[in-house]
This record gives C-alpha cells, structure tokens and sequence, in this order.
C-alpha cells in the first residue's frame, strides 16, 4: 500500500511541474525517470512529441564505463552522456525535468553531469 501511494504521489508531482514545463525543438526538455536499480534520460520535445537523444544506465554503449561505479556516480555520467549526444545533434539548451522527483542524490548528479557536458538550464 505504501508503495502505490509513493507512486501516486510522484505521478501528483510530476503532473504539477509538467503542467508549466513543455520542451521545444530549440530547447527540449530533459526527463529523467529513476527506478531502484538504474536511471534514464531523455531529451524531448513536446510539440513534436517526439525523443530527441537518449541515454540509461541499460545503454550497451555506456555499460562498460558503469561497471563497478556508484548509482550517482553511474547518474553523473549518464547526464554527461546525454550532454555529449545533444551537443552532436546541434542541442546547447535545454529545460530541466526532474520527473516529482526531489532534486536530490542521483537527479542532482544527473543534472550536474549534463551541465558538465555542456547543457545549460
């Protein structure tokens, strides 16, 4: 029961912050999903309702270089990850979504690693 209204509260929460965020094809919006064991991010843009650049912690490419390493430090490269593939597509901005999650652990080393990587918001 506590889980599922966990749950609910997040989906509450993100509802909230998606009702004033909507990314655009200049400045997308970058999603991050967490579950317990990985980390997901995406660039999105709403009005095309379409995933510009992706990257997760199941990404082949990026597995190598996660093994062994912390989930915020798994997190940090993650965002520099997603940082780097944006910047290959011609993407230098772009609008923060931390999902209802709190900006806090693994989506504060998130957000850190994309901003190192290049992405300003």
């Amino acid at each position: 029961m506590a889980d599922k209204k966990r749950l609910t509260g997040r989906e509450r929460r993100h509802r909230r912050v998606r009702a004033r965020l909507s990314g655009t094809a200049s400045r997308p919006r970058l999603n991050v999903f967490r579950s317990l064991s990985n980390i997901y991010a995406q660039l999105i843009d709403d009005q095309q309702g379409v995933t510009l650049v992706s990257a997760s912690t199941i990404d082949g490419e990026l597995k190598g270089r996660l093994d062994g390493k912390k989930k915020t430090e798994q997190a940090k490269l993650i965002g520099m990850a997603v940082a780097e593939r944006a910047k290959a597509k011609g993407i230098t901005q772009a609008v923060f979504d931390r999902g209802g999650y709190r900006y806090h652990g693994r989506v504060k080393a998130l957000a850190d690693g994309a901003r190192e990587g290049g992405l300003e918001f």
